[in-house]
C-alpha cells in the first residue's frame, strides 16, 4: 500500500510540473528556433506511424500514365515549388520561413508509398504548413500529383524544364 500512495503523490507531482510547464510560455514556439531533441523525436515518431497508419488502406491506381504525371506536374508547379522546391527550382519566401521546413520531394518520395503519398497530400499534415489538398481537389487530381511525385525523385533540372515548357505548350493552347 505504501507503495501504491507513492506512485499517486509522484504521478500527481509529474501532472502538476507538466501543467505548470504548459502554462508557463517557457517553451519557445518560434518558427525561428528549432525544437528540442524530445520534441522532434516526438512529432517526427507521431507523424511517421500517423501516416503509415492512415495509408494502409488505400489503393494506389497505375501511376505511369504521362498525361497523368504532365497532370500532377502542372498541380505541383502552381502549388507545391514554392514549399518544396524542385530540381533547379528554389523554394520561395514562405517556403523559406516554414518550420519545421518542408521537404525536398526529390529526396523524401524516396521513403514514402504512393498511399503515403496521397494521404498527405490529401489530408495534409497539422503543426507542419502542409494543407489539406482534399478539401480542394478531388482524388483523381491528387493521384496525378502523386504520379508526377514518383518520378521526380530521378529527374533532373534540364527534364523538369522541359516538363514545364511542355505543360506551360499545353496550356496556352
Amino acid at each position: 500500500m505504501k507503495y501504491f500512495i507513492r506512485a499517486i503523490i509522484a504521478a500527481a507531482v509529474l501532472i502538476v510540473a507538466f501543467l505548470i510547464f504548459l502554462y508557463s510560455g517557457i517553451y519557445n514556439v518560434s518558427a525561428m528556433e528549432p525544437h528540442n531533441g524530445l520534441t522532434l523525436w516526438m512529432m517526427n515518431t507521431v507523424k511517421g506511424n500517423s501516416i503509415k497508419h492512415q495509408a494502409k488502406e488505400i489503393k494506389a491506381p497505375n501511376l505511369n500514365d504521362s498525361s497523368l504525371v504532365k497532370l500532377g506536374f502542372t498541380h505541383y508547379r502552381e502549388m507545391c515549388v514554392g514549399c518544396h522546391g524542385g530540381p533547379g527550382q528554389s523554394r520561395d519566401e514562405i517556403g523559406q520561413g516554414l518550420y519545421p521546413m518542408a521537404p525536398t520531394l526529390a529526396k523524401s518520395t524516396k521513403e514514402l508509398s504512393p498511399s503515403e503519398l496521397f494521404w498527405i497530400t490529401k489530408n495534409g499534415i497539422k503543426m507542419t504548413g502542409m494543407p489539406a489538398f482534399g478539401r480542394t481537389h478531388p482524388d483523381d487530381k491528387i493521384w496525378a500529383i502523386v504520379s508526377f511525385l514518383e518520378k521526380l525523385p530521378g529527374m533532373t533540372k534540364e527534364q523538369y524544364q522541359a516538363l514545364d515548357e511542355a505543360t506551360k505548350d499545353e496550356s496556352d493552347e
